[in-house]
């Protein structure tokens, strides 16, 4: 199939202009100002829209396997194409989780021809696995991640002689969870004593605290420093721990670091609306926190824009603080939500593309992706800012049925989704149930 887009204005590389692609056996085989005269099966009228590369999520729980009742790679991978995502990398915390290079293999051979956009997988680090983790080598995957954190099974690394062998041997990208787990004990305890099980859910962010993520993060870059490790620190939530990071080139930098669109739209004041269906981990914390973290996107302190997709059914987000499960679903609206600050100004279009794909790309090494060049794959977002979009219990994707962002209608709209040259999404559907999906590749050096 060969699909010609004419008439769009593209963003790519730090610039915006009116050009046409023509795509030919998945691959973007011209770009130009006039293609008009190219003949392809389908022709798309981009006119007032923008052509940008698909979002790549370096932060998702797709929850397969062992935890289908939640999600699964079919369905979540479908609304994230529905959002403009085409690339993603899920986290190994699933069941049987993914601590071992075999575990990794298989959960390869199990996404095999299930995923509607492109995948990868991390290894996931544990007080045991330190030297399975030695063996991962640059090119097999996306890199290792260690929850620094509460983390459900035995995936909380909490030993400082294993994280500084981690830290000393890592071969690869190693992400990391930041909160301080203790800290959050204690502040569990202090609240549970004054309110029992029923704590108001406004008090989470004072629970996962910032005290808590500071003192993690603090440990992590510290680690980084000391080892050299290339470290990426996922989804900041206070303007404290941005003391850690630097302004600048993500092509410059040993340790870079990641917000999350949640953390970015909402803050504390949501709570009373929204209670355990804003609940997740690191906390949404204070509107002064969320506007901080803004202007370190644009002042290019925060590398990378991701989501940490992380569904659970109704019945898990229902019940009292202690038995309402943290964690989002935002694949489908993640990138809706950062249009909106591009719409109120406080991001260009380059800079939402730089931190939404070019920079994925640079931080990971991905291989032909995440640009608009001739010769690489065709993943490829189309998004109308003159259109809306309205969450809506009907439009929802998710497995679980629910949205965060219930009832907020977005000022743009994700028109067309392009993967490997396939249109899998257009005029608010998915257009096949074929998995047009592959496997991300990476640098091996």
């Amino acid at each position: 199939m060969s699909i010609l887009i004419v008439n769009g204005l593209m963003v790519n590389e730090d610039n915006v202009s009116e050009q046409d692609l023509f795509i030919d056996q998945g691959r973007i085989s011209k770009i130009g100002s006039d293609l008009q005269s190219q003949i392809a099966t389908e022709v798309i009228d981009a006119k007032g829209q923008i052509i940008m590369p698909g979002m790549i999520d370096d932060q998702v729980h797709f929850r397969e396997p062992g935890l289908s009742h939640k999600g699964g790679l079919h369905t979540e991978s479908r609304a994230a194409i529905a959002g403009g995502i085409t690339s993603f990398f899920d986290m190994p915390n699933v069941k049987p989780p993914t601590v071992s290079l075999e575990a990794l293999k298989q959960k390869f051979q199990f996404a095999a021809n299930k995923c509607a956009g492109n995948y990868a997988f991390y290894l996931g680090a544990t007080n045991d696995n330190p030297e399975e983790l030695k063996r991962l080598e640059p090119g097999i995957t996306c890199g290792i991640k260690i929850f620094m954190g509460a983390s459900t099974g035995n995936m909380l690394v909490d030993r400082d002689d294993v994280l500084e062998d981690i830290f000393c041997n890592a071969q690869t990208v190693v992400v990391t969870h930041c909160e301080d787990t203790p800290t959050i004990t204690a502040n569990e305890a202090i609240y549970k004593q004054k309110y029992g099980d029923d704590i108001p859910m406004q008090f989470h962010p004072d629970i996962r605290s910032e005290e808590a993520c500071y003192l993690s993060s603090d440990k992590a870059v510290g680690l980084a420093k000391k080892y050299g490790t290339q470290l990426h620190v996922l989804h900041l939530t206070t303007e404290k721990e941005l003391e850690f990071f630097k302004s600048g080139d993500i092509d410059s930098k040993q340790i870079t670091v990641e917000a999350c669109a949640h953390h970015l739209f909402f803050s504390e004041e949501d709570y009373a609306q929204r209670g355990a269906f804003i609940k997740c981990n690191p906390a949404i914390k204070r509107k002064s926190d969320r506007d901080a973290l803004v202007k370190a996107v644009q002042d290019r302190v925060i590398d990378i824009v991701a989501t940490d997709h992380a569904p659970h059914t109704l019945e898990e987000k229902t019940g009292s603080y202690f038995k309402s499960a943290a964690g989002l679903p935002l694949v489908q609206y993640a990138l809706p939500s950062l249009f909106e600050l591009v719409h109120d100004k406080k991001l260009s279009l380059e800079q939402l593309v730089n931190v939404t794909s070019h920079n994925v790309v640079k931080r990971f090494g991905i291989l032909n992706r995440g640009y608009l060049r001739e010769g690489y794959a065709a993943d490829i977002t189309i998004v109308d800012m003159n259109k809306t979009t309205k969450d809506t219990p009907e439009a929802v994707r998710y497995k679980c049925g629910w949205s965060p962002f219930d009832g907020f209608e977005f000022r743009s709209q994700i028109t067309t989704t392009i993967v490997n040259g396939n249109k899998v999404y257009a005029d608010h559907k998915v257009l096949s149930d074929e998995n047009f999906g592959e496997r991300l590749q990476f640098k091996s050096a």
